[in-house]
């Protein structure tokens, strides 16, 4: 099982603070860090002092960092076209010197793109620009040196690319895909996906996503185990009743909803939540959503007595 830091910087935070984390995570032996890509908050958060880049802050930590995965979950198609998108992905991954992953999806939040005169088509039209989108990004990383590459789509074309630059990792960077879309987000993924993510949501409703998406490798005669299958919650986890009720309380959240829903509890709760989607879905990769960016010892205290623990 991998264990992922998974931030959400338009809730308020800083590139430094999320260096922080960063550095933390990589510390503690965490297989990557990952953020998410907004340009708005959400709720009652402030937001201050206002949403980060997505890849600008990833170009950063790839600077400053040594091991640690890099990426988002997930990068909105709508932001940026596929050809500056795939330049600029495969910068940070030389960057980095090859430890960059892709997360990219069709985009939901109406309200950032209002706020900052982002196009929000129609969810129709949304998914097949990033049917192209994905595509387009594959296509022009997987073009040899010298070659050119061309696509003539509905919403994209692009005519002799030189596609460059070159991404480190050979063949590409991972992509990775997700959300809970029963029909076209399962073959998008068997056609592209390194990984599928789903989120949120029930082990009964993700495992029925994880079989949809097996089920369209197998269409296309693709091997279903080829595709990493993981999930993403909040985390919530103390050394005892007290600490796990203080951490809830410090980012607004249902002590009781969490348990529920997410990974919270003691140390000995969270494993057995963890084995439960483990056996109920086949996940072998975990997003820890961490909402309070501040509290290091929690990303600590995970590290130490749960994902030490699982791995024994």
């Amino acid at each position: 099982m991998d264990f992922r830091i998974f931030t959400e910087p338009q809730q308020g935070a800083t590139y430094d603070d999320l260096l922080r984390v960063a550095r933390a995570a990589e510390d503690a032996g965490y297989d990557a860090f990952f953020r998410s890509d907004h340009y708005l908050k959400m709720g009652s958060s402030d937001g201050l002092p206002g949403s980060t880049d997505a890849w600008i802050t990833l170009a950063g930590l790839a600077r400053e960092t040594s091991r640690l995965r890099l990426g988002t979950l997930v990068s909105p198609i709508t932001f940026r076209h596929p050809g500056p998108l795939a330049i600029s992905v495969a910068q940070v991954d030389q960057m980095s010197g090859g430890r960059v992953e892709l997360g990219i999806g069709s985009g939901w939040y109406e309200a950032e793109h209002t706020a900052y005169g982002i196009p929000f088509p129609a969810l129709g039209e949304r998914f097949d620009q990033y049917e192209e989108q994905v595509e387009i990004i594959a296509g022009l990383w997987g073009t040899p040196v010298g070659q050119t590459y061309s696509f003539a789509g509905k919403h994209y074309q692009l005519t002799d690319s030189p596609a460059l630059p070159k991404p480190a990792q050979s063949p590409r960077p991972p992509i990775l895909i997700g959300g809970g879309g029963a029909k076209r987000t399962p073959r998008l993924a068997a056609r592209f996906a390194d990984e599928f993510n789903i989120g949120f949501t029930s082990i009964e409703n993700a495992a029925a996503q994880f079989a949809r998406v097996k089920a369209a490798c197998e269409a296309i005669g693709r091997e279903p185990s080829s595709i990493i299958l993981s999930v993403a919650h909040p985390v919530v986890v103390g050394r005892d009743d007290a600490e796990v009720a203080r951490r809830a309380a410090a980012i607004g959240r249902d002590l009781d909803e969490l348990k529920q829903h997410s990974f919270a509890g003691t140390a000995a709760e969270v494993l057995d939540r963890i084995g439960a989607w483990h056996e109920g879905t086949g996940a072998n990769r975990i997003y820890l959503q961490l909402l309070d960016l501040t509290d290091l010892d929690h990303v600590d205290f995970f590290a130490a007595e749960v994902a030490a623990k699982w791995a024994k």
